[in-house]
């Protein structure tokens, strides 16, 4: 109708699943209007799917799920949920807030999922809470090659690829002093560092 504004364009991404995926992750969900996340890939090494990393005293470190390849079912090899769980309150027991997010994010550690997407999804869903963002997230229903505003390879660990959209900001961390600002870690550590102040680095 004459007068009125065009609409603007939903903007979309298109995200790999993560398990407590990094800043510049959670950054894109409150960035874009609806993202899809995938669900309809096969396993890769080495990905933010079955992995975070996190800021200990000795430096970044790595908390590897173990996965079985043709399923992506999570397993229960090697005591890794006791491990990461132990690994969080050694890296963040002195941080800010992890006292006052412990509680929240303890059930991770105790109970049982037996897919990856799935506990991934509901740790999404629980971050997002303790964030205060209100994305608009579906799972895709099968394989694009292409979609628009495709993330799913540039957001990886091994791999820094250019993102203007995304420029790593300094917040307290807690071995800053001994590392130097450690940039894009899980979203674990905004957390425990910043608390409810979080939102305000992935604006």
């Amino acid at each position: 109708m004459e007068g009125q504004s065009p609409a603007t364009p939903t903007m979309t991404a298109t995200l790999s699943s993560t398990y407590f995926g990094p800043v510049q992750w959670y950054q894109k969900l409150l960035r874009y209007d609806h993202v899809f996340i995938e669900h309809c890939d096969s396993y890769q090494k080495q990905t933010y799917r079955n992995r975070c990393l996190i800021a200990s005293t000795n430096g970044v470190q790595a908390l590897t799920i173990p996965v079985e390849h043709s399923t992506m079912n999570i397993s229960d090899h090697g005591n890794w949920r006791h491990q990461h769980w132990q690994a969080l309150q050694s890296a963040y027991g002195d941080s800010p807030f992890f006292e006052y997010y412990e509680d929240d994010l303890r059930p991770f550690y105790t109970e049982r999922w037996e897919h990856l997407y799935d506990y991934n999804e509901a740790i999404r869903q629980k971050m997002c809470e303790l964030l205060d963002i209100h994305p608009v997230v579906s799972a895709t229903t099968e394989y694009q090659h292409h979609p628009e505003n495709d993330f799913r390879n540039s957001i990886q660990p091994k791999i820094v690829a250019p993102d203007a959209d995304f420029q790593p900001r300094r917040y307290y961390q807690v071995y800053e002093q001994k590392h130097g600002f450690l940039p894009n870690l899980s979203i674990l550590d905004l957390l425990f560092n910043m608390g409810p102040e979080s939102i305000f680095y992935l604006l």
